[in-house]
């Protein structure tokens, strides 16, 4: 049975791992199209594969997850978890990203990627995770994120400008694990 793009992906087919250097190039040539097409990311320069290839460093080396979808041996989508803001006080709490490959998209990549980037968060020291969803009318993303515990906690309006009109931002967020969790240790300096 030959599969056509508008064919559901059997989730069965496709493995989630740990995203690695090799896998850049396909990173960044699906987010190059996020960039250049959608409003789920604010930028409207797509950056480099070095640029990827940095923030993915940065990422990984804070020891957060960062994960790829294969079906096969192709990449069909990427996500991972960044910290939400660099001040201390933050440090239990991540933004998620999810990309899906545009060939694929609305056949179930993006929730399997969910699934597993909350449950590595979960059984890491983080305890809210936050998405920050570009554009109000990006309603496979709210959706998805809902489908998932994720709870609209704010709108910013008009905070963005692309393709010629303004873009709200929506807030959401969910738990992490326990809903009274231990209280961290001391920070160390």
């Amino acid at each position: 049975m030959r599969l056509t793009t508008s064919d559901p992906i059997p989730v069965t087919r496709i493995t989630v791992r740990d995203a690695c250097d090799a896998d850049m190039s396909h990173i960044t040539a699906i987010y190059r199209h996020h960039v250049l097409t959608g409003t789920a990311s604010f930028e409207e320069i797509p950056p480099s594969q070095d640029e990827i290839t940095s923030r993915f460093h940065a990422i990984r080396d804070k020891g957060m997850p960062y994960l790829v979808a294969i079906r096969d041996q192709s990449i069909v989508g990427y996500c991972y978890a960044s910290s939400y803001r660099p001040r201390t006080a933050y440090r239990h709490t991540v933004e998620n990203s999810i990309y899906v490959a545009p060939d694929c998209a609305g056949q179930g990549v993006g929730s399997l990627l969910m699934g597993h980037l909350i449950e590595r968060c979960e059984n890491g020291p983080w305890r809210q995770m936050v998405a920050a969803i570009g554009d109000s009318a990006n309603h496979a993303s709210i959706a998805l994120h809902r489908k998932f515990g994720f709870e609209q906690t704010g709108v910013f309006h008009n905070v963005g400008f692309k393709f010629g009109r303004w873009l709200d931002s929506v807030l959401m967020q969910r738990s992490l694990g326990d809903d009274k969790p231990v209280l961290p240790g001391p920070l160390d300096k």
